[in-house]
Parts: structure tokens; sequence; C-alpha cells
């Protein structure tokens, strides 16, 4: 009988997750099943524990669930203790892990799918919601010569940057006139038609736009290309952090390329 996962969210019918572990799944030779499971709000806890009960093995866990999840596991990584919120469980016996693989995602989508190098450039994340959280610790660890947080509140952004020696934090007016080379958009302004508010003058020559959404061309993007910067979408990102949880859930990492040539059309 094969091992069962699945990703947990509200909504999650749009999820590409499914598809994604079923390709590892067969080029790993793992004997997988893994579905969605949307539960309702207050519900997480309840959706897992019968998830387990059924003889599920681990899951990943999207919005609005992460800090659910962050509190539901008995054991947490360094990682997810740094992000304070929870994407990845594995279920062992009575012991439950708790990961977050969103950091090593991005680094690794970034510096190995694109080719961009983060030590000693300068660094712009936008936002200091959950999907910020995730990544700072990641991104400290790969020696930028700085790291910047801007939020539309300020002080969300200079809390956030306080967890973390070495990022520095404030609104979008404490960078208007600072260049970044490696932009990073981690804001959900790109699913409500919206850029962040930030001065054109931000992307430095050569600089690099990343916008955490995938699948659709943000007003963050087309700003950046206006700006002469280069542009990428969070869709390897979703590959890479989820070839991270499938390491935690089985041992290996898969092969990430195919996958996301398919995914990109390529």
């Amino acid at each position: 009988m094969a091992d069962r996962y699945a990703v947990i969210g509200n909504p999650i019918s749009h999820s590409k997750s499914p598809w994604i572990h079923a390709q590892f799944a067969c080029a790993t030779g793992q004997d997988m099943d893994y579905g969605r499971l949307e539960a309702p709000p207050g519900g997480f806890a309840r959706a897992v524990d019968e998830f387990r009960a059924q003889g599920g093995r681990g899951a990943n866990v999207t919005l609005p669930f992460k800090q659910d999840a962050f509190r539901y596991a008995t054991k947490r990584t360094e990682r997810a203790q740094a992000a304070e919120a929870v994407n990845t469980l594995r279920f062992d016996g009575a012991e439950v892990l708790g990961d977050n693989t969103d950091g090593v995602g991005l680094l690794r989508d970034l510096t190995v799918n694109a080719g961009r190098a983060v030590e000693g450039r300068r660094v712009l994340l936008m936002g200091a919601g959950g999907a910020a959280q995730g990544v700072v610790a990641p991104l400290l660890e790969a020696k930028p010569a700085r790291l910047v947080i801007a939020n539309r509140t300020a002080g969300k952004a200079r809390a956030l940057a306080r967890r973390f020696p070495g990022a520095v934090g404030g609104g979008y007016e404490d960078v208007a006139d600072a260049e970044f080379d490696i932009l990073i958009n981690a804001t959900s302004a790109g699913l409500a038609g919206e850029a962040p508010p930030l001065a054109t003058n931000a992307f430095a020559r050569g600089a690099i736009a990343y916008e955490m959404v995938y699948g659709r061309d943000t007003p963050f993007l087309a700003m950046a290309r206006d700006c002469k910067a280069e542009t990428r979408d969070g869709m390897g990102m979703l590959v890479e952090q989820a070839a991270e949880s499938f390491l935690v859930w089985r041992g290996l990492r898969p092969p990430t390329g195919p996958v996301l040539a398919a995914l990109r059309g390529g």
C-alpha cells in the first residue's frame, strides 16, 4: 500500500503539489500517494489528526495554516524555529516533526536555477508576513552585503528584523534612495493586481526581481522589466521547497529540473 501524504490549506484545489510530488515519486521509485486536504478555518488540528489516523505519513502546509502547523508540531527544526512557521510535517509515531523548507527553496532557485549569487549582494525583501519570515534566516546565511526588510507598516518590518541579527527593517520611505541587486517580493500585492510602493531607482544595474507569486505576470514584475531588471516568478521556489520536503520525508532529494521545465512549458 502506498504511503500517504497531502498538502493542507484553504483553499487548496489550485495546488500543483500533488502533480509535483507524483513526478518526484516516479523519478525516484517511491511508492507514494499524495493528495489535497482542505481544512476548515479553525479546523487544522482536527484535519491533521484524522489524516494521521488514516495512515498519513506527512504533509505540506500552505496558507493559512503555517502557524497552526508550528504549534501542532512536537519537535521543530532550527529553520522552523527561526521562521516561527511550518510548511512540512513528518509523522513518526507520536512525534510530529515540523520543518520549514521555504527558505532553502528560494535560495536554491536563486543560486542554482537562476545562477545568482547572494553573497556580497544588496538584498531587499518586501513584506513582513509568513512568506517573508520563512526566508530571512536562509538569506542571511548566504552572506549578503546587506539585507533590508521593507513593509508598508514599517513597525512590522522592524520587528521582524530584530529577530535576525544582520537584517534591518523599515518602511518603503526608508529605502527610497537605496539600490539593490536582488529584490524579493514576499507580499500578496501581486494577487491583488498591485505593486509594492517601490521607487524605480531601487533596481541596481543588472538587478534581479524575484516574485514569490507564481503563474501570473504581476505589476512588480512589469515594473522590474521597465527598469531593465531580470525577472523571475516563484515557480522554481515552489518546486525546490517541495523537493526539500520530499527529502525530509523520504531521505533523498528528487531531480527538480525536469519538473520545473514541464511546469514552465519547456
